[in-house]
């Protein structure tokens, strides 16, 4: 299974759209890119491949693996990437503004779900980012 993110970037953030097997599914917003510093960057190009994870604050949730110089980048729900990112990744379903948008949770829910069943199935998940 194939997740992709076409990013853009701004000097205030980072937004995405956000593509499933080729699908459109939504988008996406992160930090802006600052050279992969720690929690107040986006994290390089590249693909990782994705894990399902669980913690007390985001129940099931998908953590990145192998990203260089940095641990624990996570999708998570977020509808503003300056206040509630730290260099993770937030699906949401429209943009609002440069880093920012709306209805996280469903959209997060959704993607969590397809893939969960690909994890299910034995299947990896890889996420592609590009620009």
């Amino acid at each position: 299974m194939n997740v992709l993110l076409q990013r853009t970037y701004y000097k205030e953030g980072t937004n995405s759209a956000l593509f499933y097997n080729g699908q459109f599914l939504g988008f996406a917003i992160e930090l802006p890119w600052l050279n992969n510093e720690r929690n107040v960057s986006c994290i390089p190009e590249g693909e990782y491949e994705l894990k399902a994870r669980y913690s007390v604050k985001f129940k099931h949730h998908l953590h990145l693996t192998n990203v260089e110089g940095r641990s624990l980048i996570l999708l998570h729900p977020a509808n503003n990437a300056k206040r509630e990112l730290r260099g993770c990744i937030a699906p949401v379903t429209q943009l609002t503004g440069i880093g920012k948008g709306t209805y996280s949770k469903p959209l997060f829910q959704k993607l969590v779900s397809l893939c969960y069943q690909a994890f299910d199935r034995n299947e990896n998940v890889l996420l592609t980012i590009k620009s």
